[in-house]
């Protein structure tokens, strides 16, 4: 008998749990329903010969900065980079103005995010002072993709320093606690280290001790408080070896940036276009981490994309503010260190879309197979293209890396069975929501 289907993508290389197969892939109601080679009739047939098909990424740390900010970014144009880019879906910081540390604000982001973001989404609640008691109510709230803290000031008022503090947060929910971990009281007694107009010395202010020692004190914290804990865009090889030695606690991510970029050429290429927070570090520190990658450590890559304008980035340092956009360039990144011989793009796929679902534990997304949604990043590994500005969605409007030459690109991107990008054009209309998780999709 002859299936039907909403949607079929022929002819591509699908690349499945047990590996990459040529095959076609079968759509309905939003889910994966069938993958073959001869499948049937569909409403819509996308021809992907040539082209491989991978499960969504998932980018899970990026900063839209709505409400407040809209400026520099907003939950539309970052959604749109991203799914540009190739992302399917988005976990979006609580740094905002104001911060998303209520359950009225998260609510009012996921309210702002329906059918008006490009992909899928959910929103970190912000961890402080005030609120450590109520965090394990509002983890578990529709949208909510777990707390995060902040042990180090960044963008925004959102800071938990102090051990007893952060014992309080630790003590209250279940989920995995995302971690930006800098150690504040280091920080600020380095202050007179930074260097008037020379962002290369924010890595000396915010140095690897710095980082070290805020990942030694929440190792201690969460593993006394018995709670899992998610530590970002780690910077350092030394941090990595000493997470991988606290595996059944601790997961973490690196970013795009960290394992592309080097201090000794960004700082004076770029300036304070380069100045972010944890910093970029020496060529030693990005080679460290590309040894710790390739053995397994990093469970995701996120992109950290924390968009500034350039009136504001041309301040002089440090009156420039930390971060830079990359939830357009993360795939794109990584598919030119695969071409490079970096990493494998299984290890890729696992970074960046099984990984997520494993350590979030997202329902229903991170692989295809049949009864997941169907979220495709679809690339072609050998066109060969060059970022410019003319590409880039984001709001800010510039990239650390206009007039990169890479090789690999995302070509489709498919968010539970909607086409919302082909060859760079958008469709006519966003079709993102929410994303469940296994800790709160059942009450």
């Amino acid at each position: 008998m002859t299936q039907t289907f909403d949607l079929i993508l022929k002819n591509g290389t699908v690349h499945t749990p047990g590996g990459p197969v040529a095959a076609s892939i079968g759509v309905r109601g939003g889910r994966i329903a069938a993958i073959g080679t001869a499948l049937g009739d569909a409403g819509e047939v996308v021809d992907c010969a040539g082209l491989d098909i991978l499960p969504g990424v998932i980018d899970s740390q990026v900063h839209f900065r709505e409400p407040g900010l809209e400026h520099k970014e907003d939950l539309e144009s970052g959604s749109r980079a991203a799914v540009l880019g190739g992302v399917t879906a988005v976990f979006e910081m609580p740094n905002t103005t104001p911060n998303t540390d209520s359950a009225e604000r998260l609510e009012d982001k996921v309210k702002r995010g329906n059918h008006r973001m490009w992909c899928d989404h959910a929103f970190y609640v912000g961890a402080t002072t005030a609120n450590a008691a109520e965090l394990a109510e509002l983890e578990r709230l529709p949208g909510a993709a777990g707390v995060k803290i902040f042990m180090g000031a960044s963008t925004g008022s959102l800071l938990v320093a102090e051990d007893e503090a952060l014992a309080a947060v630790l003590a209250s929910g279940k989920r995995r606690v995302a971690i930006h971990a800098e150690d504040e009281a280091r920080m600020n007694a380095r202050k007179d280290l930074r260097v008037e107009g020379d962002a290369s010395s924010h890595p000396v202010w915010r140095d690897d001790e710095s980082a070290m020692l805020a990942t030694q004190r929440i190792l201690r914290l969460a593993r006394a408080a018995g709670r899992r804990i998610h530590i970002l865009h780690v910077t350092t090889p030394a941090e990595l070896e000493l997470i991988a030695q606290n595996k059944d606690i601790a997961t973490c991510e690196v970013t795009p940036q960290h394992l592309t970029l080097a201090g000794e050429d960004a700082y004076p290429r770029l300036g304070s276009h380069a100045q972010m927070n944890p910093p970029i570090r020496s060529a030693a520190h990005r080679d460290g981490l590309w040894h710790w990658l390739n053995q397994g450590v990093p469970d995701v890559i996120g992109s950290d994309h924390a968009p500034h304008t350039l009136e504001e980035k041309a301040k002089p340092y440090p009156a420039s503010p930390s971060g830079m956009p990359g939830v357009q360039t993360l795939l794109p990144l990584l598919l030119d260190h695969v071409a490079a011989g970096r990493t494998s793009l299984q290890r890729v796929i696992e970074l960046t879309s099984a990984g997520p679902q494993r350590v979030f534990g997202l329902v229903t997304k991170g692989r295809i197979a049949a009864g997941y949604d169907a979220d495709f990043s679809v690339v072609d590994l050998k066109k060969r293209w060059t970022i410019s500005e003319a590409w880039l969605a984001s709001r800010c409007g510039w990239s650390p890396f206009t007039g990169m030459d890479l090789t690999g690109k995302p070509v489709g991107t498919f968010v539970r069975g909607h086409r919302v990008m082909w060859e760079d054009q958008l469709a006519n209309a966003a079709a993102g929501e929410a994303v469940r998780f296994e800790s709160t999709a059942f009450g």
